[in-house]
């Protein structure tokens, strides 16, 4: 799994500009499910973005998880996390998993997140999105699993 995680103060995501998610200040999560991957990944995953701390303490120190400043997540399928371009001109995608695989692994990995107490809206598994958001910092890290 392959997670390309942003500090936001706000994000939406439209399909047919409609508005079909959005959030305040919390974390843009772009997922890429591996082929290979099952239930150990993505729980690792979601324990690691929702505990890193990326967020300003009193102190201006970054010390605090979307946890502990109530952040939301905005959770968005991203097959082309794992496109290989290092030959021709066209990525290849076939470390990415296949939709009938990757879509109910990224429901998965939705509802840890919530089980562990975030708010998370969503993208549109598999359509043509438009993701508008404020990067906050900016901040922007990978998360993968092991």
């Amino acid at each position: 799994m392959r997670i390309l995680l942003q500090r936001v103060s706000r994000a939406r995501v439209l399909v047919d500009d409609v508005v079909v998610g959005q959030i305040g200040p919390g974390l843009v999560l772009l997922v890429g499910i591996h082929h290979s991957d099952s239930e150990d990944p993505l729980r690792y995953c979601a324990e690691k973005c929702a505990h890193l701390r990326i967020f300003a303490d009193e102190a201006g120190k970054m010390n605090l998880s979307v946890l502990d400043v109530g952040g939301q997540i905005m959770a968005i399928s991203q097959f082309t996390l794992y496109g290989d371009s290092r030959k021709g001109r066209r990525p290849s995608f076939d470390q990415a998993a296949p939709p009938a695989v990757a879509e109910p692994l990224y429901e998965r990995f939705i509802q840890l997140l919530e089980a562990i107490g975030l708010e998370v809206a969503r993208g549109v598994f598999g359509a043509h999105m438009v993701v508008d958001l404020d990067n906050d910092g900016p901040v922007t890290l990978i998360v993968e699993s092991p």
